[in-house]
């Protein structure tokens, strides 16, 4: 799940939040002729066709011979903001639903079939869409497109199934919330942060809501949810691009349109004043301070402008806030941040590890001056050039295999309606200028669009 809630776990248990990106290998510009240097670096270019089948479901095919592998990512256009209150965690439920058996395929044997025959697959959820996927050798694209339309088509929903993985789901909700560190404090963190019931629910759901939840709801939500219509399947790999369309035709192309699911409204109203929260964790050892600027939209100028901005300030040991609180102050055991781009108001999120015997009002002061920073001053030109580099091989390393390929695109194309968008993503990027960053600083870092939540250990009785 790359979102809020499932972010705020990975920062909390990783050592450090470090970009997923080096500086490139390249030879060092010769001198008096930088500018030519920079601007003769290709970026890589994905060559696809995109086509809508009469039931409405979208295909997006790359044909790739450089390996004899196939993936098949399947795109559902739900996630948790489109669940109604008292039945939260729908969405995610599925994700555990959709390998219980279809029409064809026994409990358990879709992931076995994958398996036995050399393939790997998983899901994901998050706020916004549920992706399955799979990689399999290209011999076997029958095989996966005969499993992913026929749960399409005809999934079992029963009782014993929903019964099986609502407690599966229970459990890993006790197991990554409940009974962690900072769990239960990451949710209330995200119920405070959003007004909108859309983004303001975790995406695992509620124990209560999940209990309640029936088979002729779960059926409800399968078929608003889970049409072709609904949907974008991207095929990355070796392949006849002829031969394999005419057999997603022929799989895929009988199985009925639905009407279109109710809109969400993700609207955010505008925060007038800072949110704080400070509460008791008795499994914590440490206190863990969290920061929010909220409002981000993905796939926007301030999206890329943030995300520039936050490799400079949170990213790695060599960010600004690693610096200053781990290094210089070690007032912090671990700092870091993530911006988080959603399709409706996302979010901005520092998060500092607090070292014992150290205040946490020395803590978020000395985060409040590097915002501040930010907004008063431009960023170094290395701090630009380094945060750019970062985000081409993050972008580059999300093209290197035929899974990250048909991931990316199938994301772009349900949440923005732009597959081509992993084509134009390091244009977007390599634009970000420093007025840029002060801009998205100035208007997103105020002390009014803030949510602070200060978790410490709770004193042993």
């Amino acid at each position: 799940m790359k979102k809020l809630y499932s972010m705020l776990t990975s920062v909390l248990l990783c050592s450090l939040l470090a970009f997923d990106g080096v500086a490139q290998n390249k030879p060092a510009p010769k001198a008096g002729n930088q500018s030519a240097a920079k601007t003769s670096v290709k970026n890589p270019q994905i060559k696809f066709q995109d086509v809508k089948l009469k039931n409405g479901l979208r295909v997006l095919l790359v044909e790739d011979h450089s390996a004899p592998v196939i993936s098949v990512v399947m795109n559902f256009n739900v996630g948790s903001r489109d669940e109604r209150k008292g039945r939260t965690g729908f969405a995610h439920l599925f994700e555990h639903l959709m390998f219980m058996g279809s029409e064809n395929v026994g409990k358990n044997e879709y992931s076995f079939l994958i398996d036995n025959n050399g393939g790997a697959n998983n899901a994901t959820t998050d706020q916004d869409r549920t992706i399955y996927y799979q990689t399999l050798p290209s011999n076997q694209l029958d095989l996966a497109l005969f499993l992913e339309a026929d749960r399409m088509r005809a999934l079992d929903i029963n009782k014993d199934a929903l019964d099986i993985q609502r407690n599966a789901v229970q459990e890993e909700r006790r197991m990554r919330m409940d009974n962690q560190p900072y769990g239960k404090a990451q949710e209330k963190f995200g119920e405070t942060i959003y007004d909108n019931f859309a983004y303001k629910h975790s995406v695992i759901g509620s124990m209560e809501d999940l209990n309640a939840a029936s088979v002729e709801d779960v059926k409800d939500f399968f078929r608003i949810y889970y049409a072709p219509n609904n949907s974008v399947l991207a095929l990355v790999g070796d392949f006849n691009t002829a031969q394999a369309l005419s057999k997603i035709k022929q799989r895929f192309e009988n199985i009925p349109a639905q009407p279109a699911p109710p809109k969400v409204d993700t609207t955010e109203p505008e925060q007038t004043a800072e949110r704080r929260l400070n509460l008791d964790d008795p499994l914590a050892q440490v206190p863990l301070l969290l920061i929010a600027h909220k409002g981000v939209v993905g796939n926007t100028p301030d999206a890329y402008a943030m995300q520039i901005l936050n490799s400079i300030l949170a990213s790695g040991q060599s960010s600004r806030l690693y610096q200053k609180l781990v290094k210089d102050k070690q007032i912090a055991l671990q700092a870091g941040g993530f911006s988080q781009a959603m399709r409706g108001a996302g979010a901005h999120l520092v998060q500092a590890i607090i070292t014992p015997g150290k205040k946490s009002e020395e803590v978020e002061a000395a985060i409040y001056e590097e915002l501040e920073r930010l907004q008063k001053e431009p960023v170094a030109d290395w701090e630009l050039e380094k945060a750019k580099n970062f985000a081409r091989r993050g972008a580059i390393n999300a093209m290197s295999d035929s899974q990250g390929i048909a991931f990316t695109m199938a994301e772009d194309a349900i949440a923005y309606n732009d597959p081509n968008l992993i084509n134009t993503r390091l244009q977007k990027l390599a634009a970000i200028t420093k007025a840029d960053i002060q801009r998205v600083a100035q208007k997103y870092f105020k002390s009014t669009n803030r949510t602070v939540l200060l978790v410490s250990p709770q004193q042993k009785s």
